[in-house]
């Protein structure tokens, strides 16, 4: 996978040199005066260049492709090489010359081109030194760091931005038209920063120090960094083996633990961004555009920053054939396609090694197998625990004694009075002379059920505050809109359950039953009924207008509390889990009641199906679809595992270990709703957030992690997360006293609902207009909507025609 196109002997060591790398050439000192110029093609004939009287100490080649630019700086002089002309004149016999843009600006440390190489950054001291590459004029000095400065480089996006890192553990965001600081970070850690480097894709600025740790930052267009993720290189390198060691054998596990016993630190000496720069078609090119390499003193690191997660690390020693054991240096070729190439030298010995990494080869190690979907692929198995059914009893009536039965003596069930005993008509008739017509009656009635009103897919994301209710002074653990987004369940930590309006106006219907907080609700299909869960240990079922619940699931029948509980199948089951035991029962809901025996419950629930994790473990949270027929159930557990159940075979398909550093406390799916319409592959996307561990995306079909999210702060509450109905949006809930919106396909945060009284815990959408919910710590509602769905009707009467209603 990373082959050795060239490896020179060098008369001194060159660790802690920046050395020069492009697509075409590569370039080192030689004798600490002059340079070689390599092709990268073909390395026979080396290109000579003298000019320096002092000793090299960093070189970079220009951005663009033609005239290819060379800087090279010493103590005396900053010059500029244009290659290809020098090869001329060298070709003519003649000496290859540069021009002088800087003179004595000390040691410089490194160089850097803007992108369109008109502009030079030299780093020398505290001060770095912005040159013009034309000419020996100096555009700009910077300084304001308390350390040497380590690297500068310029925004791709903004040629008027400079980004700064030093050795005083900062960085700084300059704008080159004032000389300003736009931006100072904090103090980010123990040990210096060594290199930074824009991804422009997501506007992203990426800073990395000495002890292996990575920063992520935002950079919008004010300028004020957020910091979207951090990595520890160590880390993720030690859940990269643990995956590894799953399929390993016991020798090769001691040997890896004892090699990264010997491994202290992790520099992070350069990095790039695995992209192509062509357009990319393949599902692999697309991931990979994501992809970071991190070159550091062992080997390169392959970071997926999307996920935060080390994809792959080609570590020196894996390779005899090379002469780099460990680097010192290195400089990477910008413009990827099928190969890389990159400079490294020697950190211990005067050596360097020009290496050429393969691309295609790595995309397809790297591809994922084929996973699960949401929509089954094929019918009901015979022995499928989805075929139970329930069996209704027919009502008994007892026989009568005697041949002959009572028989009616008219046909009609009423019988039309005589009228002997009401008082004598006085008045025969009497013509209605004012009678209204009300077509609007009429044309309501008329229209009922014909008008459908799709959720706006372009929408913007529901920010805009419009209701913020007291409701309680307990926890709003969850929440829940009905199907068809007219209504809204919200499960508190005071035992009782409320049933709002989705405008969360009036007073709401309050049930009460349980005896701890209420830890999960559901709504049926139908909406006809609905389940809460609770920590008491029981399940139960409550229908409009009756205070009782019509079902009773009592703590006798399981020994630990019900954490995730909701109807599946089409209202088929009930699903819910207790301990490391899944469940799924049959039920019938029967609210008809006789008023001698009005507290005997006539509904029925029976077990179908009582299903274990694989390694024992509780579950904590559970998803599945019940909008449609699907045969798949995602399973957390406490051993921070995501088990995949297949319902139509009643068994574990698949189990993810370590998804999370944290046990899962939410999962959900992304289910739409019936006013909007996705790709069907979207429905394989589904959520999942663990404490101190953001919210992850994950993809059933590669049963990988996509993208993950951590702007919010969840360190020790059970924060919820969502996806809005078309897909677009996450939110998550916060301890800071805020939610957050992201977009889905970002990492970064797009707004912070703030006006919040305490950590917010759970977060909905509503299924038919954008709208957001939130409920927090101190039991308060806030809903925002939309800018562009603030005024949409609430009227989805077209897809609901029999919904009961509440009684108050």
């Amino acid at each position: 996978m990373m082959i050795e196109r060239l490896s020179l002997t060098c008369d001194r060591l060159l660790s802690h040199r920046q050395l020069a790398c492009c697509r075409s050439y590569c370039g080192i000192p030689l004798h600490g005066k002059d340079m070689l110029i390599y092709n990268n093609t073909d390395t026979n004939q080396p290109l000579l260049l003298t000019g320096h009287h002092g000793e090299i100490s960093a070189m970079t080649f220009g951005k663009r492709c033609r005239p290819v630019l060379l800087c090279s700086a010493s103590a005396d002089y900053i010059i500029i090489w244009d290659i290809e002309l020098c090869q001329t004149r060298t070709q003519e016999g003649k000496v290859a010359a540069g021009t002088i843009i800087g003179t004595l600006l000390g040691e410089v440390a490194h160089l850097s081109f803007c992108f369109s190489d008109e502009r030079v950054a030299a780093c020398s001291g505290v001060t770095a030194y912005i040159l013009n590459s034309k000419k020996h004029e100096v555009i700009a000095t910077l300084t304001g760091h308390l350390g040497p400065l380590t690297s500068a480089e310029f925004c791709p996006w903004n040629k008027d931005i400079l980004i700064t890192t030093s050795e005083d553990r900062t960085f700084k965001v300059w704008d080159l038209k004032t000389q300003a600081v736009c931006y100072q970070s904090f103090v980010l850690s123990a040990s210096p920063l060594l290199s930074a480097f824009f991804l422009e894709t997501n506007r992203h600025l990426i800073t990395g120090s000495t002890d292996g740790q990575v920063w992520c930052f935002s950079l919008p267009n004010d300028c004020k960094c957020h910091l979207v993720t951090k990595m520890d290189l160590q880390k993720m390198e030690k859940r990269h083996q643990m995956h590894k060691e799953t399929v390993s054998s016991q020798a090769e596990k001691a040997e890896q633990s004892a090699v990264a016993a010997m491994e202290t630190s992790k520099p992070i000496l350069q990095m790039v961004s695995f992209s192509s720069s062509t357009d990319t078609n393949t599902v692999e090119e697309k991931r990979s555009n994501s992809w970071l390499c991190i070159g550091s003193s062992d080997g390169l690191y392959v970071v997926d920053l999307a996920t935060s997660e080390l994809l792959t690390a080609l570590y020196f020693r894996d390779n005899p054939k090379l002469s780099i054991t460990m680097a010192g240096s290195w400089s990477f070729s910008p413009g990827w396609d099928t190969s890389a190439v990159f400079l490294v030298s020697s950190l211990l010995i005067p050596c360097v090694g020009l290496l050429e990494l393969n691309l295609n080869e790595l995309r397809s190690f790297r591809a994922g197998t084929e996973g699960f979907s949401v929509f089954p692929s094929s019918p009901l198995l015979l022995e499928s625990p989805l075929n139970a059914e329930l069996k209704k009893k027919e009502p008994s009536h007892p026989k009568k004694k005697g041949g002959i039965k009572e028989q009616p003596l008219i046909f009609h069930s009423n019988v039309k009075s005589s009228g002997y005993t009401s008082a004598p008509r006085r008045i025969m008739f009497s013509p209605k002379t004012n009678l209204q017509k009300n077509p609007s009656s009429k044309k309501v009635n008329k229209n009922t059920g014909l008008l459908l009103r799709d959720y706006p897919a372009d929408s913007a994301a529901p920010i805009i505050p419009h209701v913020h209710l007291n409701i309680a002074n307990k926890p709003v653990y969850c929440l829940q809109y009905s199907g068809d987004g007219k209504q809204i369940l919200c499960g508190l930590g005071d035992s009782s359950l409320l049933l709002y309006k989705s405008s969360i106006s009036g007073n709401p219907t309050v049930y009460t039953g349980h005896d701890k907080p209420v830890s999960s609700v559901s709504w049926s299909l139908n909406r006809q009924w609905w389940l809460s869960a609770s920590e008491d240990q029981t399940l139960r079922i409550w229908t409009h207008g009756r205070p009782e619940p019509a079902i009773i699931m009592a703590d006798s029948m399981f020994s630990k509390a019900i954490r995730s509980a909701q109807f599946y199948y089409l209202d088929k089951f009930l699903l819910f889990a207790s301990g490391p035991s899944l469940y799924l029962y049959l039920y019938n809901v029967d609210i008809t009641h006789d008023d001698i025996k009005r507290y005997q419950q006539r509904s029925v629930v029976k077990l179908a199906r009582c299903f274990k994790t694989m390694s024992a473990t509780d579950i904590t949270g559970l998803s599945a679809a019940n909008d449609f027929f699907s045969y798949i159930v995602l399973v957390c557990g406490s051993d921070r595992s995501i088990q995949v159940f297949d319902m139509n075979k009643g068994a574990v398909a698949s189990e993810l270990h370590d998804a999370h550093s944290r046990a899962i406390h939410c999962i959900t799916q992304n289910k739409g709703s019936m006013f909007s319409t996705q790709a069907p592959d979207s429905y394989n996307l589904f959520l999942t957030s663990a404490v101190t561990d953001g919210v992850k995306i994950w993809d059933l079909r590669t049963l990988g992690c996509v993208r993950r999210y951590e702007s919010h702060l969840n360190r020790c509450h059970p924060c919820s997360s969502a996806i809005s109905p078309c897909g677009r949006f996450i939110a998550s809930g916060s301890e800071d006293s805020c939610a957050y919106v992201y977009d889905i396909r970002s990492s970064s945060y797009l707004h912070k609902l703030q006006k919040h009284s305490d950590t917010v815990l759970s977060v909905t959408f509503n299924p038919a207009t954008p709208e957001l919910l939130t409920g927090t710590l101190d039991g308060k509602l806030s809903l925002f909507q939309s800018s562009s769905g603030a005024h949409l009707s609430h009227d989805t009467s077209a897809a609901v025609n029999n919904v009961p209603s509440v009684t108050r």
